[in-house]
């Protein structure tokens, strides 16, 4: 079981972009169009299966919205900065 980081720990970790909303960090993601959400939003269920870690993913006509957050522990933990990081290196090298 991870424990929940202190407020420092999470600013310190949380990912440029990201925003901490209460026990949750998130960020939404702009997209020319649908598909392209669509498919970034299948790459977040991907990572999220290997991480067994699983977001909150809201698709929009061109937004994709990502929470992270750790239910069982009740905040955030090392798990949810981790994946928010997972996502941004696997959007850049694709985008590369």
């Amino acid at each position: 079981m991870a424990e929940l980081l202190s407020d420092d720990e999470i600013e310190s970790q949380l990912p440029d972009s990201w925003d901490r909303e209460g026990d949750e960090i998130a960020r939404t993601y702009e997209f020319d169009d649908y598909l392209h959400g669509v498919n970034f939003a299948q790459m977040v269920g991907e990572i999220a299966e290997a991480q067994v870690h699983h977001p909150e993913i809201v698709i929009g006509y061109k937004t994709v919205e990502v929470r992270l957050t750790s239910h069982e522990e009740g905040g955030i933990t090392d798990k949810d900065t981790e994946m928010a990081d997972l996502i941004e290196t696997e959007r850049t090298q694709r985008e590369a």
